[in-house]
């Protein structure tokens, strides 16, 4: 499952651009929802579920101040029966499910007891799923990004919560950076989610399927170069440009040799790129060709 970035009811019902758009190769995939107001949920879930996606994600996480002044994100872990309201009347106007991502808690309310206040009322409301940051936010005094990493990372809690809940699928969030961490996760909770890691290496996503039934595609690197091409194309038609989408794609090359000649290309050539073959493909040869000074780039 992808999920979007976290998205306002209000850039969704008041805002002119198109937020709820996405590619069909994204499947399946969630959106991510801020906000508390029920109703204004329920419609954004409604039109979520009108524009072909596959779930819809509360966010109660967020620890920053722009979200907290918008009244949603990790601060609604102290207003659980809000929550348990907007869960309830999004699963009313809606037949995908609706799920919820939080923390373990808020700044000195960060017992096991706190955290259940939210999850037993999320859960009584008929949530589909629960993913928990193991790590509890700071709502003052630290940045978004000092608390993705300075709070203390409890997996245990989340193995709790998933005992206490063995009805409900819990997935576990925070600091999992390598397949075999994955594993041990899955044997405690029904699901385990990725952010950081998969972005600054994007190839670990290619070894999950070694963790199912599923028969490992066969693909390499170069290959997923070329079928991004198509896919920058269209963004650049639609009036984009492909560094928009390139620069995601700095990692790709993550810890081969090569790889740090694939980002300096990218990101000297992608910001004024207007073709993607020409960009992608000069990357590729620039990573073989040790010849080529990264100075003459910038000629």
């Amino acid at each position: 499952m992808l999920y979007t970035e976290m998205v306002t009811t209000g850039a969704i019902i008041f805002g002119q651009q198109d937020f709820l758009a996405f590619n069909a190769e994204e499947h399946p995939v969630a959106l991510q929802l801020g906000g508390s107001e029920p109703a204004a949920m329920a419609e954004c879930a409604r039109l979520a579920q009108e524009r072909g996606y596959d779930e819809v994600n509360i966010n109660v996480g967020c620890p920053s101040d722009r979200v907290q002044n918008g009244s949603f994100g990790a601060c609604l872990m102290a207003q659980p029966e809000k929550v348990a309201e907007c869960v309830k009347a999004m699963k009313a106007v809606t037949d995908i499910p609706v799920t919820v991502k939080t923390r373990l808690g808020i700044d000195e309310q960060d017992s096991d007891d706190f955290l259940y206040e939210l999850t037993d009322a999320v859960v009584a409301a008929g949530v589909d799923q629960l993913t928990l940051h193991a790590r509890k936010a700071w709502l003052q005094g630290l940045s978004p990004k000092e608390n993705r990493d300075i709070p203390e990372l409890q997996y245990e809690r989340v193995y709790r919560a998933q005992k206490r809940y063995p009805d409900v699928p819990v997935a576990i969030n925070g600091g999992i950076v390598e397949l075999h961490e994955v594993k041990q996760h899955l044997n405690q909770v029904h699901g385990v989610m990725i952010g950081r890691a998969a972005y600054q290496n994007p190839w670990l996503l290619t070894q999950l399927d070694s963790l199912s039934e599923t028969k490992p595609a066969e693909l390499t690197r170069e290959a997923v170069v070329t079928a991004m091409i198509p896919y920058i194309d269209n963004h650049i038609r639609q009036g984009g440009r492909a560094w928009h989408v390139a620069r995601h794609m700095l990692g790709l090359f993550q810890g081969m040799t090569g790889g740090k000649r694939w980002r300096q290309y990218l990101s000297v050539k992608g910001p004024r790129a207007t073709s993607a073959e020409q960009l992608l493909y000069g990357a590729l040869a620039f990573r073989d060709d040790h010849s080529q000074h990264v100075s003459s780039l910038t000629s």
